[in-house]
């Protein structure tokens, strides 16, 4: 006798509805900042883009993404999933394209791991080291704005050390996890503990590759700052260097959360209320982000050529078009 059937699908409804949730979040932030301050910031911002601020989002641009892409072939080299630094280029590019265009801001990299992985024969193994290079990538940004942010003056400073304490447990608890966790057995879970263990040492702390994976990770980050510093200047803000760098960085933080449209949404929201807490306008930070946001994609411009060139049919020998 059969026993009693699930529902078609199990919990795919579940799972489907989390990209119209993270949507509707970011959604729902821009709509509370359009009410707060108008639409004004926003298009103030466009409109004061000029043809320096776009130079140096193409130059800046282009030095982040062979980084990135030289961190991602490091840490897949390291996984066993060759990835040559020129292919890592292009597909890091299109992933900023698609990041700067689609809801939720990661639908580029899920696409540049699902590529890599068919291309190298090991799908797994290529999402893996794409969700690894971003961890190290956003573990990197993290400890240098913890820096930055304790140093010069911002409206979290008196929140550090409570922030960095539950930082601290929570790296502690981890590792005492991963520690006391089986590493033996065929349980999902000791195989994923003995993979990720195994995925750290190899792809990220060995001696080929942690220092690139460093490095390239340090100026990742200080290109986004440069790009956001630009940003600000040309929405207007003329606050001293050390006073924009915190707040650039916590909107750079806010970035990571995964609910916004085409990367607008948390940005300009943290942006708004980290310049306003600073003595700067909740307007300035807005267009500040609108504007580093039109950058950004304006950076991203190579990766549409190159999707358009792979979605272009090829020309025979012989055939003229």
């Amino acid at each position: 006798m059969a026993g009693p059937t699930r529902p078609a699908g199990g919990r795919a409804p579940a799972r489907s509805a989390w990209p119209w949730v993270r949507l509707l979040g970011g959604l729902a932030v821009l709509a509370a900042l359009v009410w707060s301050v108008g639409a004004g910031p926003f298009l103030a911002g466009l409109r004061l883009i000029d043809p320096p601020a776009l130079a140096a989002a193409l130059g800046i641009g282009a030095l982040t993404t062979v980084c990135c892409a030289w961190r991602w072939s490091l840490v897949a080299g390291g996984l066993g999933v060759r990835l040559p630094l020129a292919t890592a280029v292009a597909h890091c590019y299109r992933a900023v394209f698609l990041n700067s265009t689609l809801p939720g801001g990661v639908l580029g990299d899920v696409h540049r791991a699902v590529r890599h992985g068919r291309d190298a024969g090991d799908v797994a193994r290529g999402v893996r080291a794409v969700v690894w290079e971003r961890t190290a990538g956003q573990v990197v940004q993290l400890g240098i704005a913890l820096a930055v942010l304790a140093v010069l003056p911002s409206p979290v400073r008196p929140y550090l050390p409570v922030l960095a304490a539950a930082l601290a447990a929570a790296a502690l608890g981890l590792a005492l996890l991963v520690r006391v966790a089986p590493r033996s057995g065929a349980s999902r879970w000791a195989r994923a503990v003995r993979t990720a263990v195994s995925d750290i040492r190899a792809g990220l702390l060995a001696r080929r590759a942690w220092l690139g994976v460093l490095v390239a990770s340090a100026v990742v980050v200080a290109g986004h700052l440069a790009t956001f510093l630009v940003a600000a200047r040309t929405a207007g803000a003329d606050a001293p260097l050390s006073r924009l760098l915190p707040l650039t960085l916590l909107a750079l933080l806010a970035m990571g959360l995964p609910a916004n449209v085409a990367g607008f949404g948390p940005r300009e929201g943290v942006a708004a209320w980290a310049f306003a807490a600073a003595g700067l306008t909740a307007g300035q930070g807005v267009a500040a982000g609108t504007v580093y946001g039109a950058l950004v994609l304006v950076a991203s411009l190579p990766g549409a050529a190159m999707l358009l060139a792979r979605r272009s049919p090829a020309v025979r020998p012989g055939e003229c078009r």
